[in-house]
């Protein structure tokens, strides 16, 4: 449990930096560009990377020590802060310089996540990935009420400094406090040749490229129709829901006040931390995957609220309630690691999340380009409704197999 809660308070300071970051850019892209595409761009400017790294890259995460890939991407990340805090960059070259390092992203997070299931075992896991989300959430809050304060205190380059700070502090806890597990394919090896190895892991093969072994390994767990079923499931419904987050610093300059961006996504965020705090802790596992795609449909519901141009108040509001959806990924959780090969582990927690983090960068991305010709308020409302329609296509895969697992006994 010591290393969980190391896990735990690296994974907040990685967040809460994360999180400055994204709303610092996105703000100086819009003052400096006035674009509302460009401007969801820099908000979602370390999620798009993760198709590069997510294609090219996701083997590393198998192949290297987790503790090293953890320090060594927050090491990374520090410099990136330093270089954006300096302010010797115009904003076209900031986003550059952050798609270039989030192209890692994948890696390290697919080693974070993979290393968990090592710590927890059975529901304890699916309440550690529960923790983790809540951390998320609750650090998205912090972040973005820390980023609008500091935006007014010292500025945008200044609020990146504490980005500066927390990617420091992550690597610090991480390198002093987690053991320093073997990597996947060295755990492999020691376990000697097996009628399911895969070929590289057979005497006398020959070890295929990073690259090469991460498409080898992807087409196979796409090729697992319910690998896949399962993936979809996971990326779609939030990560469309996310596109109406893509153009909140447009919406909130259309209000006429320049907190309610900060305003709307701390409800976002704080919705889902309250929906994973509650489904997580309170709700037992049975009933958990039951909820499953009702609550998938509450990411898009309460967004289509948006048309109507809601303030500040009755905005957060709704944002607070969709994302309080988010959630519905609990139920998932379970199913998701038994579907898996555990040797693959590192790469298929890659993969997912790999394709999270794209599309939700694909989908911001739309919604901002769709801002440009659409009020940000109907834009956000095209977001939820295509949200509820990927939950609706994938209906089936999000109701869990019956019988399931033994009876909750609540």
């Amino acid at each position: 449990m010591r290393q969980f809660r190391v896990l735990f308070v690296s994974f907040g300071a990685f967040l809460v930096g994360d999180t400055v970051r994204m709303l610092a850019l996105a703000v100086l892209v819009y003052a400096g560009t006035g674009s509302a595409l460009l401007a969801a761009l820099a908000y979602v400017a370390g999620f798009l990377p993760h198709a590069i790294g997510g294609t090219f890259l996701l083997s590393l995460a198998d192949r290297w020590r987790p503790r090293a890939v953890m320090v060594g991407y927050d090491l990374l990340r520090l410099a990136m802060a330093v270089v954006l805090a300096l302010g010797v960059l115009p904003p076209l070259a900031m986003l550059v310089v952050v798609f270039a390092v989030s192209t890692l992203g994948p890696v390290a997070m697919a080693a974070r996540t993979a290393i968990l299931p090592d710590l927890l075992t059975g529901d304890a896991y699916v309440l550690g990935r529960s923790v983790l989300t809540v951390t998320s959430g609750a650090t998205q809050v912090l972040g973005f009420a820390a980023g609008g304060l500091l935006l007014s205190l010292v500025g945008p380059y200044g609020a990146l400094w504490i980005t500066a700070l927390t990617c420091a502090l992550s690597a610090l806890l991480v390198r002093l406090g987690l053991t320093d597990h073997p990597a996947r394919s060295a755990v492999r090896a020691a376990a000697g040749p097996t009628a399911a190895a895969p070929p590289s892991a057979r005497p006398g093969a020959v070890r295929p490229g990073a690259v090469r072994e991460t498409w080898r390994v992807n087409r196979e767990l796409l090729g697992d129709p319910a690998v896949r079923r399962l993936l979809l499931a996971q990326w779609l419904p939030g990560s469309l829901m996310v596109g109406a987050e893509g153009v909140v610093v447009p919406y909130a300059a259309e209000l006429g006040t320049g907190a309610a961006a900060g305003v709307l996504l701390m409800a976002a965020a704080g919705g889902m931390l309250l929906g994973d705090l509650i489904v997580g802790r309170f709700v037992g596992p049975v009933r958990r995957e039951r909820w499953t795609p009702w609550l998938a449909v509450l990411l898009g519901v309460p967004l289509l609220g948006f048309v109507a141009r809601p303030g500040v108040a009755l905005g957060a509001a709704l944002f607070g309630l969709a994302a309080f959806g988010f959630a519905y990924h609990l139920g998932l959780a379970r199913r998701f690691l038994d579907a898996v090969p555990a040797l693959r582990r590192g790469q298929a927690f890659g993969l997912a999340s790999t394709g999270t983090m794209t599309l939700q960068g694909l989908a911001a991305a739309g919604a901002g380009a769709l801002a440009e010709v659409f009020a940000p308020g109907t834009v956000m409302a095209v977001a939820g409704a295509a949200s509820l329609a990927a939950t609706l296509a994938l209906w089936h895969t999000l109701i869990p197999p019956d019988p399931l697992i033994p009876p909750d006994p609540l």
